[in-house]
């Protein structure tokens, strides 16, 4: 690890890459998240702590070291909070920094599981709440969300998408409202730096669930943060002989003590809806028919069942157990018509079990359980039986203690039931093994090796085969805009373009959790706000542009149950459409700005702005209401009060344009439809 850890750091350092230097590197990170391993190890354990620190510090950066979720980091290591709230962090000496080094924008995907999402006004009033609890620092993971690429997923089960919900996507686009929510609450702290860094904040309650932490300079500068934390009610508070409205769940900004510039609840950024749109005609496939349990040089034999792992060195995700069951002619079931129930324990992830070559069923594991077990009749015949068993590990032990007691295969037992004799335990028997898959040794999925076997042609491809390699080629799509390949279609297995492998595709494998209406209001966890429930954990797979030639790009998919690649498209992920939610009256950067500058001296009315991206255009205006809206971008309905003319002022100014903004005021719209009922306008925009 010193070895490793150095030349890393001197790598950097060859490169001027630390701020000492003049470089961008303001902090370094030893370890991630050992402390828990350290409680559960004792004394060793801390001894590798104090051994890990000073090897850092030896190392001579130049700037700070910090260790997270240690509480015990030795000076002068700086430990540092990880998680969705970091307010209540404190690090173990006083004269260090308060740090959050990983604020979780979101939460990943698994597969089997839904979608997660962390709305935006959450994730604003954690990051505040941090900010007015003497926070100094703080990291988004993630910011840019990624692909697990090949088989470089982080843990069993996490999907080949990484993109975390974060304010950037997957495929590098901004996530609206989330990244703009965060640019706004990133300019409010800003204007509030003068007084934030000259020391602690003075806290006076406002109520039963509210407070407010307030900031001055010796200079005379002042700023407040206001606090609701009820998840349920708006709050009205007194603050320095003025009242502010404070949502449920929120945080507003004054970066004099005086004017609210932003609250954590009131989004000013607008929102989008995303779609992928297909930019290919079909595919023109070929197929190859992997063999099952094909045996060479390089299998072996053992008596009893082997760990997974262990045996692949993580070579492949597959691992073929096969054995041969003799079935005497005298076996009642082949006359009664009652198969024997073959049952099979497999430490996971997945396992598909053929008889005699065809394929009989398939049993998956989840994150929370990967254990699974097979069992069902299965079709016998008087004679040798070969019984072949492909089990598939998704993903490799990523967090805890102990990884010497993670496991994954067939482990046993395996037994038959239902036979003249009872029960018959196969776990014993001689067993036959084979890393990975024919079709892997043969590259089928590089251009050269694709060739070095003959493939059937689309027209002659049998339906629905298990165990099949499919290719085809096509040529880049035009444009920049980013890719990916619609998957919906398949079941489960793998993915390559021109040799580079996109990832495990698994859509046969349905969400399931508890999807329904997401309040950004109250403690967030990545059980709450999922989506996608019933449909593909994932169904559209990343492919990066800088892997595509202009011409004859190779598509490999290995599929391991079937699956129809007729359904597989390319596609294209661009905005579909662009929203406004604001509310009257609703503080703004852009006022405040505008007044302390002094070419305002009065507040202005706020603005609804939207914008499609670049080559784009408004072409209609879906949806929009100023008075009570319900709902959210995608799926607004108007509420008991609506301004007849909500339409009009964005027909006239937005059709047609890229970008455009429209006052929200009464006036605008018609007049004001409910004088004594606090309003917001939302407008849904559709961008082509």
């Amino acid at each position: 690890m010193q070895r490793f850890t150095k030349k890393i750091v001197d790598m950097m350092k060859s490169e001027g890459l630390f701020e000492t230097q003049g470089g961008p590197i303001i902090l370094s990170q030893i370890e991630n998240e050992y402390g828990p391993m350290e409680y559960e190890i004792g004394a060793p354990g801390r001894a590798y702590t104090e051994w890990a620190a000073k090897m850092a510090v030896g190392l001579g950066t130049g700037v700070p070291w910090v260790m997270c979720k240690q509480d015990d980091a030795p000076d002068p290591i700086i430990n540092t909070c990880n998680g969705f709230y970091c307010d209540y962090f404190s690090p173990n000496k006083a004269y260090k920094p308060k740090m959050w080094t990983e604020a979780w924008t979101g939460w990943f995907t698994e597969f089997g599981g839904a979608v997660p999402h962390r709305p935006a006004e959450d994730l604003a009033f954690s990051v505040a709440r941090f900010i007015q609890k003497g926070g100094s620092f703080i990291n988004y993971y993630m910011y840019h969300g990624g692909t697990n690429f090949g088989r470089t997923a982080g843990g069993p089960f996490i999907a080949t998408s990484y993109d975390y919900d974060a304010p950037l996507d997957e495929f590098g686009l901004l996530r609206q409202p989330k990244w703009g929510h965060l640019k706004d609450l990133h300019r409010a702290i800003k204007l509030c730096e003068p007084a934030l860094v000259s020391g602690d904040p003075t806290v006076t309650p406002l109520g039963n669930y509210e407070e407010a932490h307030v900031f001055h300079s010796k200079s005379g500068a002042c700023a407040a943060f206001l606090a609701n934390y009820n998840p349920r009610s708006y709050a009205k508070v007194s603050f320095r002989n003025m009242h502010y409205n404070l949502p449920p769940w929120s945080i507003s900004i004054l970066p004099d003590c005086k004017n609210t510039v932003y609250n954590t609840a009131r989004l000013g950024a607008q929102s989008a809806t995303m779609k992928m749109t297909p930019v290919s005609g079909r595919f023109g496939w070929q197929s190859y028919n992997e063999e099952t349990a094909s045996y060479d040089d390089s299998s072996f034999t053992a008596v009893g069942l082997l760990e997974q792992i262990n045996t692949t060195r993580d070579v492949s995700d597959y691992l073929w157990y096969s054995t041969d069951v003799k079935i005497g002619y005298n076996e009642g079931f082949l006359k009664s018509g009652r198969y024997p129930v073959l049952t099979v324990l497999s430490a996971g992830h997945a396992l598909h079990v053929f008889i005699n070559g065809r394929l009989s069923g398939t049993a998956y594991g989840s994150l929370e359980n990967p254990k699974l077990t097979f069992s069902q009749g299965v079709k016998l015949r008087a004679g040798v039986n070969t019984i072949a068993l492909l089990s598939i590990a998704v993903g490799l032990p990523n967090v805890g203690p102990h990884f010497e007691t993670w496991n994954a295969g067939v482990l046993g037992p395996v037994s038959l039931n239902g036979l003249n004799e009872g029960r018959r335990d196969l776990s014993w028997q001689k067993w036959s093994y084979k890393v990975g898959l024919k079709g892997e040794a043969l590259s089928l999925h590089s251009l050269s090796g694709s060739s070095s076997v003959e493939w059937v042609e689309g027209s002659l491809m049998a339906r629905g085969q298990p165990l099949t390699w499919y290719k085809a080629t096509f040529n880049a799509p035009g444009g920049n805009g980013p890719l990916a390949l619609d998957m919906g279609s398949m079941g489960k297995g793998q993915i390559w373009i021109n040799g580079q492998n996109v990832g495990r595709h698994w859509p046969a494998y349905k969400a399931t959790g508890g999807c329904g209406d997401c309040n950004y209001a109250g403690t967030y966890s990545e059980k709450k706000c999922l989506s996608n429930c019933g449909e593909p954990s994932q169904r559209w797979y990343h492919v990066p542009r800088s892997w595509l030639s202009p011409t004859g790009n190779l598509l490999v998919v290995f599929e391991e149950l079937g699956g129809n690649p007729a359904g597989i498209s390319l596609v294209e992920r661009e905005i579909g459409s662009v929203c406004a939610d604001i509310y009257e009256w609703q503080p703004t950067l852009m006022n405040y700005e505008m007044q302390a500058s002094g070419k305002v001296n009065k507040p202005l009315r706020p603005k609804a702005h939207l914008w499609c991206a670049p080559g784009q255009k408004i072409s209609s205006i879906k949806f929009a209401s100023f008075g009570t809206p319900e709902g959210v971008c995608g799926s607004y309905r108007e509420g008991s009060c609506h301004a007849h003319k909500s339409y009009d002022a964005f027909e006239r100014s937005c059709i047609g344009m890229n970008s455009c903004s429209v006052t929200v005021a009464p006036e605008i719209f018609g007049g004001d439809p409910c004088p004594s009922v606090m309003k917001k306008l939302s407008v849904e925009a559709i961008c082509s």
